[in-house]
């Protein structure tokens, strides 16, 4: 058992950048490439490095998140020991963007103490990335470090942290006294009687953020190069399965550089966009440079560029809209978009 992981997932984090897509959903449930969801690529990342206990830790609006996490089955984590836990937080503040909240797992505690891992990565859930953390956990236990921070490439921390569950515990008891608020002033304090890391990721990583960089790091999806960086046949990216049809492309459609999900129905043309399940383009349309959520309906004779439609979006006939790459136009979930509403 000495070099097990425990995982641990802060989904308590809110971007008011991202307010438009996170109205009825937690980011960590925000939709991506599709047919996935952001956290599938932490916990996917989790389970490939042969973690099997999962703790997540949501704060608000994880109604969704807990219907796309179900019990774990899809990630094979619907154990009789270890698992998937789930532990909403009461706790309401506006500091909802440090990860590894010390009072947040101190409501917890208990599950700390139970775990047998002598390890444990805490991690955020909004960062599209593809890694092993076994090989992190060997780094970290070979070069005598308390807490290693994860950093990327381009010289900025990740948000991720491996720490010893025991010390983790005691970060977490000690909060009072040291004033530690979180794994970040942990790692950041100058005075530290710990022994802090920096491991550098040298992989694809991008943390979503902002509208326009779940944008841009969503189209970014349509280059080869990119996607053999993300998806790998060895380390794959799990998510929810859903037993859906085939997508039908009519006699009139044309698709070129797009990913269209299944159970969708093509009759217009779709260009260098993402179309998740069950989508409906009507005759006529053209969707290019878009990002198209489940069970969207587009009427015929439509024009979309630059757009991006929040799930179960409908679009009357002979609607134009048009954003650009820097501010795509933002479609809410569940709304209605008309010719003369945009005239």
């Amino acid at each position: 058992m000495k070099k097990e992981l425990l995982g641990v997932i802060d989904a308590t984090t809110y971007h008011d950048d991202l307010e438009d897509l996170l109205t009825h959903r937690s980011l960590a449930a925000l939709p991506f490439a599709g047919r996935y969801r952001i956290i599938d690529f932490v916990l996917s990342n989790m389970v490939n490095s042969g973690i099997r206990s999962v703790a997540i830790f949501p704060k608000l609006q994880y109604r969704s998140l807990m219907d796309h996490l179900g019990s774990g089955k899809n990630w094979d984590l619907n154990r009789k020991r270890d698992g998937l836990f789930f532990f909403p937080s009461p706790i309401i503040d506006n500091d909802s963007n440090r990860i590894g909240s010390f009072d947040r797992f101190a409501e917890n505690l208990d599950f700390f103490y139970r775990s047998t891992q002598e390890y444990t990565i805490i991690t955020n859930c909004y960062t599209v990335f593809n890694m092993n953390f076994k090989p992190l956990l060997e780094w970290h236990i070979r070069t005598g470090c308390d807490i290693t921070d994860i950093y990327h490439k381009d010289g900025h921390s990740m948000e991720m942290y491996l720490v010893k569950t025991s010390l983790l515990i005691k970060l977490i008891e000690t909060r009072d006294v040291t004033g530690y608020t979180c794994m970040k002033d942990a790692v950041t304090d100058l005075n530290s009687l710990y022994t802090v890391c920096h491991y550098d990721y040298t992989g694809y990583s991008v943390m979503i953020d902002s509208i326009q960089n779940y944008f841009s790091t969503s189209m970014n999806l349509l280059q080869t190069n990119i996607w053999k960086q993300l998806f790998l046949k060895d380390q794959p990216i799990l998510t929810k399965v859903k037993d859906e049809p085939p997508t039908k492309y009519m006699k009139d459609s044309s698709v070129q550089n797009a990913m269209i999900a299944n159970g969708c129905e093509i009759n217009g043309t779709v260009e260098n966009s993402i179309v998740s399940r069950g989508v409906k383009i009507g005759k006529g349309s053209v969707i290019k440079n878009c990002i198209i959520m489940q069970k969207c309906q587009i009427d015929d004779n439509c024009y979309l560029d630059s757009v991006i439609l929040d799930k179960d979006v409908k679009v009357e006939a002979g609607t134009h809209l048009t954003g650009s790459a820097l501010t795509p136009f933002v479609v809410r979930k569940g709304t209605k978009q008309g010719a003369l509403m945009n005239s």
